[in-house]
């Protein structure tokens, strides 16, 4: 599977013995796939194949279909039917019996329903199947666009994800010091408030009663700001973000064989969970280099988020 932005354009014309078609199609993101049809009036028994055709294709996203056409000569200039002209003269003269100043049609509107037994002379078959493979054309030249514009976007979130990466190794580095200089001050700490309440009363505490104090305090810090959890989680959604951005392959756990997921819902959800993390991460901020980092990732999950929301 393919990262496809949801942002895109496309066209194309088909041409036949009847005429041809110009279509244009449009997409921007949207959470679910919202198809909105241009059509000329007489050409609107094709939307049903057209829609069908969409559905096949796309998954997500604002469509707008917008179709034309131009009828050739030979097909324009249908014959006279003429039952009709009998028919249209036979009810012009009763209406004239009553209404003298009644007017007669006009050659087109003859010509307009002389149409074959249609009533605006199309033939609905040979104008879908133009309308149907003018549709496959653009949107050929639309989801190639999509599939250019999403490599862009996921390899600007990949370049976030590596700098995620190098907050995520920064703060496993620096939690050894942080501890470390914790115990120093709480050590600093118990002995200034043994001077102050009993000046020299410092000196009467052994060395062990002090250590073991100290280390019952350090270790109830420790728990308290102990983030080595969600570190390895926020790593191991960066694993997912890298195999979801290079494969393409939005499933999740056991999801059943086959099963076509949304790359950009599964992407939505995961960076929910790693902003989860990283909120998590500046509550038990042990120090203003944690809290910096912490500040850090949900600005660079904030902006994968924002790119995710263009993708299909």
């Amino acid at each position: 599977m393919t990262i496809r932005s949801m942002t895109a354009f496309g066209n194309a014309r088909t041409e036949g013995p009847e005429g041809q078609v110009s279509l244009e199609v449009r997409s921007v993101n949207s959470r679910y796939l919202d198809v909105t049809f241009r059509l000329p009036d007489d050409l609107r028994f094709a939307e049903g194949a057209l829609r069908e055709k969409l559905s096949q294709h796309l998954t997500r996203g604002k469509v707008e279909v917008r179709l034309s056409y131009a009828r050739t000569r030979a097909e324009a200039a249908t014959v006279l039917d003429d039952a009709l002209l009998k028919s249209v003269a036979t009810q012009l003269a009763q209406a004239r019996e009553v209404l003298p100043d009644t007017p007669s049609p006009s050659l087109a509107e003859l010509v307009k329903g002389s149409g074959n037994g249609d009533t605006n002379g199309f033939d609905p078959q040979a104008w879908t199947q133009l309308s149907v493979q003018a549709l496959d054309d653009a949107l050929a030249d639309m989801q190639a666009n999509r599939e250019r514009e999403g490599q862009r976007l996921a390899q600007m979130m990949l370049e976030c994800a590596a700098s995620i990466d190098e907050v995520v190794v920064d703060v496993e580095a620096a939690m050894p010091q942080l501890l470390s200089e914790h115990k120093a001050k709480l050590a600093n700490r118990l002995r200034e408030a043994l001077e102050a309440a009993n000046p020299g009363g410092f000196a009467q505490i052994s060395g062990e009663e002090l250590s073991a104090r100290i280390a019952q305090e350090t270790s109830l810090f420790s728990l308290r700001v102990d983030v080595a959890e969600e570190l390895q989680r926020l790593k191991s959604h960066l694993a997912e973000l890298q195999h979801i951005l290079t494969t393409g392959d939005a499933k999740a756990g056991k999801t059943a064989k086959g099963a076509a997921g949304s790359v950009g819902k599964r992407l939505d959800f995961l960076f929910q969970e790693m902003n989860r993390e990283a909120n998590t991460l500046g509550s038990k901020a042990a120090g203003l280099e944690v809290t910096r980092a912490a500040i850090d990732l949900k600005l660079l999950i904030e902006q994968m988020r924002e790119q995710a929301q263009n993708i299909e």
